[in-house]
């Protein structure tokens, strides 16, 4: 049980505004593991105060000595990496491998992506008889999903530290444990206070306060398309930037001359992969008519080796459970083929979804237009190219996808999606390069040069 009463202002913990909390639960056995304070407007408040006063020094930090404070973090992240698998496992339900790798193993390496680019970046440019200077945007707001809950605070308070400016995160009320062990690596890290600041809190309070606030000079959210308009507004009435990594619904494009077993099998993998829970999951995979029984087959003996409480977590909590459960049942209803799990809850205990395969799926069902979020996967089936890829394209959506076949026919075809970041025939992730979507995938990218830029402005001096 992790108890914390305290909010993350000015370099130290602050005793929360208000008496509420929130109870954080374990998705895997449905108990209460720890309580966060409920943050109200006026820690909001505090804590943009305490950024704003720390922006000028933090601004005029040399961008070398900025990049080894973000060294001193990764090391701090690094020293505590057990800790954090074992906590975003026991709030998120991931299994602990994936915990080990990805959710505390990947955000290390962001980091020092971002200690590396604060000493080389150029900030400042000859251009003709002008200087060119990128200067910090000001303070940054960072509200983050339960999905990812180091990776995608690392991913954007890394890069705002790097550009020289101060920020204010609001974690996700379901996964804010893991936000309590970052807090406590930056103050081991050294960083000076308010440069970081934490308030935990519901969506609707501190996040809404935090978003609308006349201090933050920019919003960074990643979350639903739904939330990311509402912030989007908010924002807009203020002329605030804002960097908005939103939903997806990213096609997986398996061309003729693919290996199919093995586009297939990686494509079941990712979605299954954090049980179906991140936006950039390849949820509709587009096969050619003349295989795709065959696929149907491979996908089938691909989904059977996830099995829910062992290599399958579950779902955050229940109300995403029953979401997930809804639209498998309006696959059925709408008369989708299900070939491979279902609505029916497989463990009694837990907040677990069955890994589910649909074929016989059409462009215009449900399951193929809506993010879902959860371990399903949609087979479709197309005549040619052109089908292939207004199939592709055909969604509000554009974050990410994968093609697969001959390497130069892949590539002319992925130049033609819609979309961020597509993999070629299972691409590795490079951390350096942006990630972000077209459409109602987003504004804005994450990680690398594109991800510092966000944080930064322009400025030009002539002479």
């Amino acid at each position: 049980m992790q108890a914390h009463d305290a909010m993350y202002i000015g370099g130290e913990w602050r005793p929360a505004a208000g008496p509420d909390t929130i109870a954080v639960i374990n998705p895997a056995d449905e108990q209460v593991i720890g309580h966060v304070p409920a943050g109200t407007a006026e820690d909001v408040d505090d804590a943009v105060r305490a950024a704003r006063a720390a922006l000028p020094g933090w601004a005029a930090t040399p961008p070398a000595e900025r990049g080894a404070r973000i060294a001193a973090l990764r090391d701090a992240l690094a020293a505590r990496a057990e800790e954090i698998a074992a906590t975003v496992t026991a709030e998120l339900g991931s299994p602990p491998q994936l915990s080990a790798v990805v959710h505390a193993g990947l955000p290390i390496v962001v980091a020092g992506t971002y200690a590396e680019l604060a000493a080389t970046h150029p900030f400042e440019e000859k251009v003709g008889n002008s200087t060119v200077y990128a200067e910090p945007v000001g303070v940054v707001a960072a509200i983050t999903p339960w999905n990812f809950p180091l990776h995608q605070v690392v991913a954007k308070i890394a890069p705002a530290l790097a550009a020289g400016c101060t920020t204010v995160l609001k974690p996700a009320e379901d996964t804010p444990l893991t936000a309590q062990l970052f807090a406590e690596a930056v103050h081991e890290a050294g960083l000076p206070a308010g440069v970081f600041n934490l308030v935990t809190g519901l969506g609707p309070v501190a996040g809404q306060a935090l978003a609308e606030h006349p201090d933050v000079d920019l919003v960074s959210f990643t979350g639903s398309t739904a939330v990311g308009r509402r912030i989007g507004a908010l924002a807009g009435g203020a002329v605030k930037r804002v960097a908005l990594e939103l939903g997806g619904k990213s096609a997986n494009v398996i061309l003729p001359s693919a290996d199919l077993a093995r586009a297939v099998s990686v494509g079941i993998a990712n979605v299954m992969s954090n049980s179906g829970q991140k936006c950039s999951a390849w949820t509709r995979m587009l096969i050619p008519a003349d295989r795709y029984e065959e696929a149907v087959e491979l996908a089938v003996e691909a989904v059977a080796k996830y099995v829910p409480g062992e290599r399958l977590g579950p779902l955050v909590n229940a109300k995403q459970q029953q979401r997930v459960r809804g639209y498998i049942e309006k696959g059925v209803e709408e008369g989708a083929r299900l070939v491979a799990g279902g609505p029916e809850a497989p463990l009694e205990t837990g907040y677990y979804v069955s890994p589910t395969v649909f074929a016989d799926v059409t462009p215009e069902m449900t399951i193929a237009q809506e993010e879902i979020f959860g371990p399903v996967v949609a087979l479709l089936r197309y005549e040619d190219e052109a089908d292939a890829l207004a199939i592709a394209n055909g969604t509000v959506y554009g974050l990410a996808g994968a093609v697969w076949g001959e390497p130069e026919e892949a590539v002319a075809f992925a130049r033609r999606m819609e979309a961020g970041q597509i993999d070629i025939n299972g691409g590795r992730f490079n951390p350096l390069a942006p990630f972000g979507g077209y459409k109602q995938s987003g504004v804005g990218r994450e990680l690398g040069t594109h991800g510092l830029s966000e944080y930064l402005q322009t400025k030009s001096l002539q002479f």
